[in-house]
């Protein structure tokens, strides 16, 4: 059946291309800076007149703004365009089950400032809450140019009732409607989304050294998880709960876990299971009992770089397991890069070489010979980056939210 077409579909229709066309506008001056109107024009496959008409409006609004003459084509001189990312702020914050972290950055995702919030326990969850509202209104005070917050919530996170399905040892962030909680909580608009689909946006958007549209942020803290970009798009699922690598059973006669199945590879390779592991070897790290699963994971990586025995033994059976979530990774998504995050990769390349030797064993050549495998060079955690990444990405693809660019 074939739609009649009405003036109000007709002005929807224009006004979604007309937010297209100031999105790519916007996209083009993040990724490749300083242009001129014919210059952008060209790369887009736009009118010069349309390319006029929408920037005119943009520099109106104080999106972007004109830098001088520039050398155009045949040695021409050009007025540029910027996009200013040092003007705009985001804030992002990072929630991990004990670890809860706030940060400002700029739209480049430069960190300007972090604050980790004190170790969370099941039963202090509502006290996080009230501080994480507390602490965001009392940034938002303070810099009239942070114009969104991003928040990055560990998975499964069923996105449309704003809910986690399972949080592994922390059952109280399972009553936390994060949309009912922050989504009209600040004067700026807020966006939720998957941690390590979060971290794979910042790799996308931040780190210089990946170009690739099929990258897989494969994401190793105190859950386990995995953010997938097929072709430049993200990979959500019906719910937001797809590519859920944690709760992939590598062992039908495993070790149970809180969602129901057995041998979850998180329940093997994830800094509360290597904690774990550090509190049932008697002796390795004193202490190790009242320490936070990341200061667990860090004394035993600092350990292995002293040269300790069992402390290398605990670290390569903990890599071997990180392996095979990479060699479902390859079969299931075949990404052209597979970053490895968060406070596990903190073991650098003794763990990286060992994951290697997994994907050289069980992996099909072809794939393994197209995929690069890294770790996260980012400077800050790539999943609170990320959650600046997840308000960041919003801004570039729905300008009029922030603005009136109408």
């Amino acid at each position: 059946m074939v739609n009649a077409t009405t003036p109000a579909n007709t002005t929807a229709s224009q006004a979604s291309i007309s937010e297209s066309n100031r999105s790519r506008i916007l996209q083009h001056l993040y990724h490749h800076g300083v242009s001129s109107r014919a210059q952008i024009a060209k790369a887009l496959e736009l009118t010069p007149a349309a390319i006029t008409k929408i920037t005119a409006r943009l520099i109106e609004a104080g999106v972007i703004k004109e830098t001088g003459d520039i050398e155009g084509s045949k040695n021409r001189r050009s007025i540029g365009l910027k996009l200013d990312t040092s003007h705009f702020r985001v804030i992002g914050v990072k929630f991990a089950r004990s670890l809860v972290q706030i940060g400002v950055f700029d739209l480049a995702g430069n960190r300007l400032s972090l604050d980790n919030l004190p170790t969370v326990s099941n039963d202090t969850v509502w006290d996080t809450i009230a501080t994480i509202h507390t602490k965001v209104n009392d940034l938002l005070a303070n810099d009239k140019r942070i114009m969104a917050v991003g928040m990055a919530v560990p998975g499964p996170y069923l996105r449309g009732i704003g809910r986690i399905a399972v949080v592994s040892s922390m059952q109280e962030w399972r009553k936390v409607n994060f949309l009912r909680e922050f989504a009209d909580a600040f004067r700026v608009p807020v966006f939720l989304e998957q941690d390590a689909r979060a971290g794979a946006l910042a790799e996308y958007l931040f780190d210089p050294d990946i170009a690739a549209n099929n990258l897989a942020y494969y994401l190793v803290g105190e859950g386990v998880g995995l953010g997938a970009i097929d072709n430049g798009h993200l990979i959500n699922g019906a719910l937001g709960a797809a590519t859920e690598i944690g709760h992939v059973s590598i062992d039908v006669n495993g070790r149970p876990c809180d969602c129901g199945n057995v041998g979850c590879l998180e329940r093997y390779c994830s800094a509360s299971a290597i904690h774990e592991l550090v509190n049932a070897t008697d002796g390795l790290i004193p202490g190790s009992a009242d320490m936070s699963h990341a200061e667990a994971c860090r004394a035993l990586f600092a350990l292995c770089d002293a040269g300790d025995a069992t402390a290398n033994h605990l670290l390569r059976q903990v890599a071997r397991f990180v392996g095979y979530g990479c060699v479902t990774i390859f079969n299931a998504f075949n990404p052209s890069h597979i970053v490895l995050g968060d406070i596990v990769s903190e073991a650098g390349a003794p763990l990286l070489n060992e994951v290697r030797r997994v994907v050289d064993e069980r992996v099909i050549s072809e794939l393994n010979d197209s995929t690069t495998i890294t770790l996260s060079g980012l400077s800050t955690d790539a999943a609170v980056a990320g959650a600046a990444a997840v308000a960041i990405t919003q801004f570039l693809e729905h300008p009029s939210v922030f603005f009136d660019v109408t």
